[in-house]
């Protein structure tokens, strides 16, 4: 991956990991209710299942690739339009703080770090998302095994910061996000749809 397209795939790493999501919203509850150090579990299992989640989409992907390039293409325009549905949902979202009093609480390091695993791995969205993410940003002249480990560790690192951050400012951002988390979800939503218009029409 050219250092190009690295920093393009980092800012929409960066996009995706602050969008309204369970796992930023297990951050944002576990910071209020837990602490920071307690969150930590949390992040660490959310951040392995978007790594697993990413394998299975990359390595589903080069399978498919193996049969023919033409699927690349046909998945970066699929993949499109996806990101872009996707990112008018985001759009119409409610502000992040609304749900958080409807999140669990447990309270043991292990359960926390259960939750924010299965919280990444159960959820299909991610699945999709990654599905048509990912393509636009494969080179299929170049190993998949690195690829995947370069995207896949970039991304956890942006989501332990992000959910890192989120967790430690929980009690002063919920205000915030409350005020004009509206305004904030418009704006990752119109990341989204730019990047679903733009990406395809790449090399």
């Amino acid at each position: 991956m050219s250092l190009d397209t690295w920093l393009i795939y980092l800012a929409a790493a960066i996009g995706l990991s602050l969008s309204p999501g369970p796992n930023g919203l297990l951050a944002l509850t576990h910071g209020a209710l837990h602490g920071r150090r307690l969150t930590l579990y949390t992040i660490a299992g959310g951040a392995l299942g978007f790594v697993l989640v990413i394998a299975l989409s990359m390595f589903g992907i080069g399978a498919l690739l193996k049969t023919s390039l033409v699927w690349l293409t046909v998945l970066k325009w699929v993949g499109g339009a996806y990101l872009v549905w996707l990112g008018i949902q985001v759009w119409r979202s409610p502000p992040l703080g609304e749900g958080m009093a409807q999140a669990a609480a447990p309270r043991s390091g292990a359960s926390l770090f259960r939750q924010g695993l299965l919280s990444a791995v159960s959820n299909p969205k991610a699945v999709l998302f990654f599905a048509a993410f990912l393509p636009q940003f494969i080179d299929p002249a170049r190993g998949l095994v690195m690829q995947f480990v370069l995207m896949a560790g970039t991304f956890a690192l942006v989501e332990i910061l992000t959910e890192l951050f989120i967790a430690s400012a929980a009690n002063r951002i919920r205000p915030w996000l409350q005020r004009t988390g509206k305004a904030f979800n418009r704006a990752c939503g119109g990341v989204f749809v730019a990047i679903g218009l733009a990406l395809p029409l790449r090399g």
